[in-house]
């Protein structure tokens, strides 16, 4: 198969090159290469998806192209370009405005309004899915044959949001002691995948020319059963503190991601099904998920070999003072 990633030196995109790769197929990345390197075995064809013309860039037939774009422009020059392959564009549960119903799949959910001009996804989430939703539409009216992907949120190796990979580092944190803030209830729901079980099912797909839209997401699980996974897989001897979400909100503790937060962490019921979608059709779809412990034990060795990878949430000393002031309150 000749398969053209756009994109290719970041995380997923990466990943979904490195997998084609260890598969024998012929793969093509073209972005700018201004983001890192490329996996061996790849040829890059360099493209800037701003100033350049796809179809004058890009030589030959491919079988398949990945994309994993959010601006419609861009997008939009790039299935015009290449409109007889197949596409699997992957997108985002931000598409979806209900964040509140648990088992939520394409089939139940209603999508944003389209955004078809580039904006500043920055803006927020409503934007940046309402950009993807008009991403998946260019696809899907475009291109020969193809399959939308939503994932949530993607995690392990290569993972440079900082958000799950607070957990690998704080539960592999000797100095810090054995006691750990864990936030909410051990039955709150939280739902990951990881980027290498997504980039197989990609390639995977690509190889069938797969149809259709899916949520990207693993099994739906706890937050209790995911910290006791991630504890099992660093081999690690802790004792939870579980938190509750009242008293993390009465002490501006911020959730998800960024200074003074705890990631993974949503208020609930507002988010009750962001992190609580339906697995099964993926699942059936053919997407194999590897264990929780696996993910934790190698994003911790990919952390430890990046000592410079961003790592968002609590400090040590926040989370201690919270834990002393959880303490004098019950």
């Amino acid at each position: 198969m000749k398969l053209l990633v756009l994109g290719g030196s970041v995380f997923l995109s990466r990943a979904v090159a490195e997998e084609a790769v260890r598969r024998g197929h012929d793969v093509v990345c073209a972005c700018r290469g201004s983001s890192g390197s490329l996996p061996d075995g790849t040829r890059h064809v360099v493209l800037d998806r701003d100033a350049d013309d796809p179809a004058a860039v890009l030589d030959g037939d491919f079988d398949a192209v990945v994309d994993v774009a959010r601006h419609p422009s861009r997008v939009r020059s790039a299935v015009a370009a290449l409109p007889d392959a197949h596409w699997i564009f992957v997108s985002t549960i931000n598409v979806y405005p209900d964040n509140t119903t648990p088992g939520g799949h394409p089939g139940n959910l209603a999508l944003l309004d389209p955004i078809e001009t580039d904006e500043d996804p920055a803006t927020g989430p409503d934007v940046y899915g309402a950009m993807k939703v008009a991403c998946e539409q260019i696809v899907t009216d475009g291109a020969a044959t193809s399959m939308v992907i939503r994932p949530g949120l993607i995690v392990g190796p290569d993972d440079r949001s900082g958000r799950y990979t607070y957990w690998p580092a704080r539960l592999a944190d000797k100095a810090a002691g054995r006691e750990v803030l864990a936030p909410g209830a051990p039955e709150d729901p939280v739902q990951i995948i990881d980027v290498r079980d997504l980039a197989t099912w990609i390639v995977d797909s690509a190889e069938q020319r797969r149809t259709g839209i899916f949520d990207g997401v693993g099994p739906a699980t706890t937050r209790g059963a995911l910290l006791a996974e991630t504890i099992k897989g660093l081999e690690a001897d802790l004792d939870l503190t579980w938190v509750p979400q009242e008293f993390l909100v009465e002490q501006k503790v911020e959730p998800w991601s960024g200074p003074r937060s705890v990631p993974l962490w949503l208020p609930l019921p507002e988010y009750a099904g962001m992190l609580a979608h339906d697995a099964d059709l993926p699942i059936a779809a053919g997407l194999r998920n590897r264990s929780l412990a696996e993910t934790a034990r190698d994003t911790l060795a990919w952390l430890r070999a990046n000592p410079d990878a961003e790592v968002t949430g609590l400090t040590r000393d926040e989370e201690a003072e919270l834990l002393a002031a959880w303490r004098e309150r019950t």
